[in-house]
């Protein structure tokens, strides 16, 4: 993909509608790069996770639009290209893969991003009661050569254990998670190489027992 980090560069910098209607042509060319290249991400890691298998880039590619209704920001568009390939589409309350694309940040991994209340204590419940297995898929080496550990910032974690569980626990620190997830950085480069797909193929395929471990909750 060459057009889509330039694209994105320069969108950074002119983040306006007049612009974007102006410049269409470079946003038309990075969008199909992209469409592409999903097409291709869903038809080759669908033979590992098939549960993914029957998505169309449609169900997975967000909109570059961003919804400024309730936010600060009143900047129009994106810089990113969010991938979400996931069984139920992008919408879907399950785990799954994410795969983001900007200059400078981009990232492939995934899990579950702040699932509501029953999603949440089911997949807490979880790992309380099976924590040895949740243990051991962190601990693997294909787990811990893509992210190394989860993402456990200050925005999705609490400060304590929850209500129903101790502060004790074995668990308490992936119990107070409200979100669960695993990310790679990628460069620039990585994300025009040829090798993008297997590059993040590699990725989702670490991820994978983990996201069955969360989705059996479902």
């Amino acid at each position: 993909m060459q057009t889509v980090i330039p694209f994105l560069k320069k969108l950074k910098k002119n983040n306006n509608k007049a612009w974007f209607d102006e410049n269409r042509a470079l946003y038309d060319n990075a969008k199909k790069e992209i469409e592409e290249m999903v097409s291709v991400l869903i038809e080759t890691y669908g033979k590992t996770d098939p549960t993914i298998a029957h998505l169309t880039v449609k169900e997975c590619l967000f909109r570059i639009n961003r919804d400024v209704r309730f936010s600060k920001d009143k900047s129009p568009y994106k810089t990113n290209f969010g991938i979400a390939i996931t069984s139920g589409g992008k919408k879907s309350p399950l785990a799954g893969y994410y795969l983001h694309i900007e200059p400078g940040q981009s990232f492939a991994g995934g899990g579950l991003w702040m699932p509501g209340p029953p999603v949440l204590s089911a997949v807490r419940q979880e790992i309380d009661y099976n924590f040895k297995e949740f243990q051991g898929i962190l601990k693997s080496a294909s787990f811990k050569k893509q992210y190394g550990e989860l993402y456990k910032g200050e925005d999705t974690s609490l400060t304590r254990v929850p209500k129903g569980y101790d502060a004790d626990n074995p668990a308490a620190e992936y119990l107070k998670l409200k979100s669960f997830l695993a990310m790679k950085p990628l460069t620039d480069e990585e994300i025009n190489s040829t090798g993008l797909i297997k590059t993040a193929c590699d990725a989702f395929k670490a991820l994978k027992p983990l996201v069955d471990f969360m989705n059996q909750t479902a």
